[in-house]
């Protein structure tokens, strides 16, 4: 006599992917080094214009990248993937960092860090628009409430009402190029690896600062060592290392909930300053971090809603 085999409840079959820490650890990771970055390129300001200080950056960024990205395989992106690529390159790796290192000649690291802020904004309204991500009463009660943050941080930052209109404009470009580029490549990663898009996108942005290239030089020979080394810990640190987390990060997470953390970037860069360049903060500019803060924790509450709609996300077509 035979037996009939019982089956039990079923097992749920575990789905493959990162622990849920991987991607806040890349994301800390990114915006320490950036914070830094505001505060090094404010530094450099001394010894290397914009230009120049952009191809520095990035050829040493460039060649960090590619030791780390061709022993994984020479990546080979269709045509599709190579104009988002080029259009991440030069907005991002060239638009983004000319426009920010002119416009911290002319106003100090923590104001440009807080202008930059207006990119989670438009990262959202762009998100919603091109990668169907619900733009949620939370996500936007936590952009109201981390913009006025920010923007109490930007009033306490100059009581006497003091601003140089053309590094506050040059500053919100570099937000714009900024969010243009998150939305092109959020779909991007999710068929690349991160490692192989950031080289990529920072190489062609090296081709597109080249003209920069009889400057730097010059401006290199006149330069002291110091501040020739700072010029490898931001092409080896706060581009090549951030920019790959950053796109790690945007793989497992919405691209308007990933935008939202950059407003812990303000209060980070005004710590550093402070420490770095004896750049000391208005009290407001206390009370405006907190905020700031509070904004980000409400916003990143809608991302673990959001896990599953982001796997839909994968199948999207890269943008340009």
């Amino acid at each position: 006599m035979t037996s009939t085999p019982t089956t039990g409840p079923p097992v749920a079959t575990p789905i493959d992917g990162p622990p849920g820490w991987l991607p806040l650890a890349a994301v800390a990771t990114t915006l320490l080094l950036w914070a830094s970055a505001f505060v090094a390129i404010r530094h450099l300001g001394e010894d290397f214009s914009a230009g120049p200080l952009s191809l520095g950056r990035l050829l040493v960024g460039a060649v960090a990248l590619a030791a780390f990205a061709l022993p994984r395989g020479l990546p080979r992106p269709s045509a599709r993937q190579w104009r988002s690529i080029v259009l991440i390159g030069v907005l991002w790796y060239g638009v983004y960092m000319v426009a920010l290192n002119e416009g911290e000649q002319r106003v100090d690291a923590g104001t440009a860090a807080m202008l930059i802020q207006v990119s989670p904004v438009l990262i959202a309204v762009l998100a919603a628009v091109f990668l169907s991500e619900r733009f949620t009463l939370q996500l936007v009660v936590g952009l109201a409430l981390a913009f006025s943050g920010v923007a109490l941080i930007a009033l306490s930052s100059s009581p006497d009402g003091d601003r140089d209109l053309l590094g506050v404009g040059l500053c919100v470009l570099a937000a714009a190029a900024y969010a243009v580029s998150l939305i092109v490549q959020k779909p991007l990663v999710a068929t690349m690896s991160a490692l192989h898009v950031t080289w990529l996108a920072c190489t062609v942005g090296a081709v597109a600062c080249l003209p920069f290239a009889g400057s730097l030089v010059s401006e290199l020979r006149d330069a002291p060592a110091s501040s020739a080394w700072w010029l490898v810990y931001l092409g080896i640190f706060p581009t090549a290392i951030a920019f790959t987390t950053y796109g790690y990060a945007l793989q497992h997470m919405t691209a308007s909930s990933l935008g939202v953390t950059t407003y812990l970037v303000p209060p980070i860069t005004v710590v550093m300053s402070l420490v770095l360049l004896d750049e000391v903060p208005p009290a407001l500019a206390y009370p405006g971090g907190v905020l700031a803060l509070v904004g980000v924790w409400v916003a990143r509450r809608t991302s673990r809603k959001s896990r599953r709609a982001e796997l839909s996300l994968r199948s999207q077509p890269d943008l340009g």
